[in-house]
């Protein structure tokens, strides 16, 4: 009996160890490769960048440096543009500084022409009314209307702002937007001194040597008063030809006079009245006298 043929033994292929952290596998490559391809490249072309040029750091410092030296450049020439202009600017100024002052001069000569010019005309008016024959009834209109000078009797009048004169009013109904300080006198007070003065029978008033007319204006531009457009530094003489111990009682007495009072009481404005014996009122300037004419109706045929 023929055998089996006996098949070669199999040879048993020996089987690994597992490792003990094979079921960490995804963590241990993460940790193994800890860049990726991308990262690897990158750094490679860094690398071989700086072994055939300048090394990172140099390469800012020359940077660096050459925006310092631009920098400078500009100053440097904004400097000599400065310096060569500023001769120029200079004798700009010069040459408007010296037209100011010609201009100032000029103007000044002007305004003393303008002053004689008025001085002829007044003269001028004066010796018109003298010569027109009119009496005491021309007299009286010159007086009045401010065109010729006077003299007599009559009542000086100071006022003067408050010795301890401050700023704000915090409220006061005496503030305004050209007067900031409660003791100040305002043109609204030398309005009714000279208004008061008028009404208690004053013939003729002046202030600070400027005569008043039926025309003239007492207003006020900032802190300054104004009369007829010129301006007047306390303190504010004021004079009124007339019955002296009477005006000055009469005005005292006045509403006027009183509210005059009350601001020296209340403001601390300084005022002193006296009557005088002879008081001396210069003519108004370039005062246009006028006298009304009656009017006749010629007869019809």
């Amino acid at each position: 009996m023929c055998g089996m043929p006996q098949q070669p033994p199999v040879r048993s292929t020996p089987t690994r160890p597992s490792r003990p952290d094979a079921s960490m596998s995804l963590l241990t490559n993460v940790m193994d490769h800890s860049l990726d391809d991308g990262y690897a490249e990158a750094a490679a072309r860094r690398q071989a960048a700086g072994e055939g040029g300048l090394p990172r750091t140099l390469r800012a410092k020359l940077g660096l440096a050459a925006g310092l030296v631009l920098a400078a450049l500009v100053v440097t020439v904004g400097a000599a543009q400065a310096r060569i202009a500023a001769p120029v600017v200079a004798k700009e100024r010069e040459e408007l500084i010296d037209r100011i002052d010609q201009e100032t001069e000029a103007a000044d000569k002007l305004e003393d022409t303008v002053d004689e010019l008025r001085g002829d005309v007044s003269a001028m008016q004066r010796e018109a009314l003298r010569a027109s024959g009119g009496g005491d009834q021309t007299e009286l209109v010159g007086i009045l209307s401010g065109a010729v000078e006077v003299h007599g009797p009559g009542v000086k009048l100071v006022v003067n702002d408050a010795k301890d004169a401050s700023s704000g009013g915090g409220g006061d109904p005496r503030e305004t937007s050209g007067f900031s300080d409660t003791g100040r006198v305002r043109d609204r007070d030398m309005q009714r001194v000279v208004n008061g003065l008028w009404e208690s029978g004053a013939e003729a008033v002046s202030i600070n040597g400027q005569r008043l007319t039926a025309l003239s204006a007492i207003r006020a531009a900032g802190d300054a008063i104004l009369v007829d457009n010129k301006p007047l530094v306390p303190p504010y003489t004021v004079l009124a030809v007339g019955d002296g111990r009477r005006l000055s009682t009469r005005f005292q007495n006045s509403a006027d006079g009183l509210y005059l009072h009350a601001l020296q009481e209340n403001y601390g404005i300084r005022t002193a009245i006296s009557a005088e014996d002879d008081l001396r009122l210069p003519a108004a300037p370039s005062v246009i006298v006028r006298t009304a004419q009656p009017k006749t109706e010629k007869g019809t045929s």
